[in-house]
C-alpha cells in the first residue's frame, strides 16, 4: 500500500485563509473574555464602594429614618462646639445642673472606651427630633445622640435604647465602627460601657457586638412574655461577632446602641447591667 504523506505547508497553503480567520475570531474572542472580566471586576468593585458609602438609618417603632446628607459638624473657634468639646470631657466633670441649662431634654451621658463616645444623652417626645438638631436644639443634620422616648432612664426598661449617626467620622456614633475591630472588642478595658444618670452611675458589660441588616427587632424595648423576653436574648448573643463569655438572665437590664455601620447595615452593642453606685 502506497503510503501517504503528511505535509504541513501543502495543508496550510490549500486551507489558508480559514485558518486565518480561524485563528482571528479566537484572539478576538480572548479579547473580549478579558475586556468582560475587567469590566465585570469593575462593576463589583463600584457596587462595593457604593455599599461602604455611609448613610444614616435611625427607627421610631417600625419605621425607618434615611439621611444621606449628613455631614462632619465644622469646629467653631473661639466660641466652643458642642460636637467636640464633650468627647475630652472626663466624667468627674460632669454637672448635670449646667447640662440641663443648655439642654432641659438631658437624661443622662455615655461614655464608651477607646472611642470618642463621651456625650451627653437626650430624650424627646418622639425618635425624630433629634435626628436633625444639635445639643442646643439648633437645626443640624449631624443631629445628637439620644435615648429612645418609649424609655425611661429613672426606671429602667428591660432594653434602654440610645442611638446615634454613624456616618460620621470623629463625632456622635461615628467612632463606635471601633468596636468591631478584634484589638478593640478583645481589649478587657473596653468592656465597659458607663452611663451616667443625674442620681446614678451605671456599669454595663457588652455581651453580644453586630452588624445586622435593617430591622427593629433588636429595638424591643420590654417583652409581652418571658418567653419572648428569652427569644430576644437568645438571639443577640448568638449574633454577636465574638463570644464575651457573658450569661444574660430575664432580670438583667440591657442596653443598646444603635447607629447605622453602612447604607445596608446596622451596628449593634448590647451590653447588661452590672453595676449601679448612688452619686
Amino acid at each position: 500500500m502506497e503510503k501517504k504523506n503528511f505535509n504541513l505547508k501543502k495543508i496550510f497553503k490549500k486551507y489558508k485563509l480559514p485558518i486565518i480567520i480561524g485563528t482571528v475570531a479566537i484572539i478576538v474572542l480572548i479579547a473580549l473574555l478579558v475586556v468582560f472580566l475587567v469590566l465585570k471586576k469593575d462593576d463589583k468593585t463600584n457596587d462595593n464602594d457604593t455599599n461602604n458609602q455611609e448613610a444614616i438609618n435611625y427607627e421610631e417603632g417600625t419605621e425607618d429614618y434615611f439621611m444621606d446628607d449628613v455631614k462632619e459638624p465644622e469646629e467653631t473657634p473661639n466660641t466652643g462646639n458642642d460636637y467636640y468639646d464633650y468627647i475630652n470631657m472626663p466624667l468627674s466633670k460632669i454637672d448635670f445642673k449646667e447640662l440641663k441649662k443648655k439642654n432641659s431634654q438631658t437624661v443622662a451621658f455615655l461614655k464608651v472606651n477607646n472611642t470618642n463616645v463621651n456625650y451627653p444623652v437626650v430624650k424627646a417626645s418622639n425618635n425624630d427630633y433629634y435626628l436633625t438638631h444639635a445639643y442646643n436644639k439648633s437645626y443640624n443634620s449631624a443631629g445628637w445622640v439620644f435615648m429612645d422616648y418609649r424609655n425611661n432612664v429613672n426606671n429602667l426598661d428591660s432594653n434602654t435604647i440610645i442611638y446615634g449617626h454613624g456616618s460620621l467620622k470623629t463625632t456622635m456614633f461615628g467612632t463606635l465602627k471601633n468596636v468591631v475591630k478584634k484589638d478593640w472588642y478583645t481589649n478587657p478595658s473596653n468592656m465597659t460601657i458607663t452611663l451616667l444618670t443625674e442620681n446614678y452611675t451605671l456599669y454595663w458589660k457588652i455581651f453580644s457586638i453586630y452588624t445586622v441588616p435593617d430591622e427593629v427587632y433588636y429595638l424591643i424595648s420590654n417583652f409581652g412574655s418571658d418567653e419572648s423576653h428569652q427569644q430576644f436574648i437568645n438571639t443577640m448573643l448568638k449574633r454577636s461577632i465574638y463570644d464575651f463569655g457573658e450569661s444574660v438572665s430575664l432580670s438583667d437590664k440591657m442596653l443598646t446602641l444603635s447607629t447605622c455601620y453602612n447604607n445596608q447595615l446596622r451596628l449593634v452593642v448590647q451590653a447588661k447591667l452590672v453595676k449601679k453606685v448612688a452619686r
